[in-house]
């Protein structure tokens, strides 16, 4: 079992490129040793948007136990420091494992 959390975000106006440049450099440094995976993430520069998708093995009270030890980590602090905010709209959900569905 694992728990898929997809995470939306509008991006400040002019810092489309500068999000995009900091976030796979950071992300994957910091998300996979904390114990998530990392299942996509695209660019939508047209409307400002990033969306992407990390998992963690476990239920979703699992996924929230790691979730707070990784807010709280020292990794995670040093990848956001000095960085300014260029998300202005956060959309933060949990996916409905039981409803998903695979298309191919």
């Amino acid at each position: 079992m694992k728990t898929t959390q997809l995470r939306r975000y509008t991006l400040v106006d002019g810092e489309y490129d500068a999000f995009v440049e900091w976030w796979r450099g950071a992300m994957p440094a910091v998300r996979p040793p904390a114990g998530f995976t990392i299942e996509f993430a695209y660019g939508l520069r047209e409307s400002n948007e990033f969306v992407w998708a990390v998992s963690a093995t476990g239920d979703r009270d699992e996924f929230l136990r790691l979730e707070q030890a990784y807010l709280a980590s020292d990794a995670r602090a040093a990848v956001f420091e000095g960085v300014p905010q260029r998300v202005a709209v956060y959309d933060i959900r949990f996916v409905d494992d039981d409803q998903a569905t695979a298309i191919s």
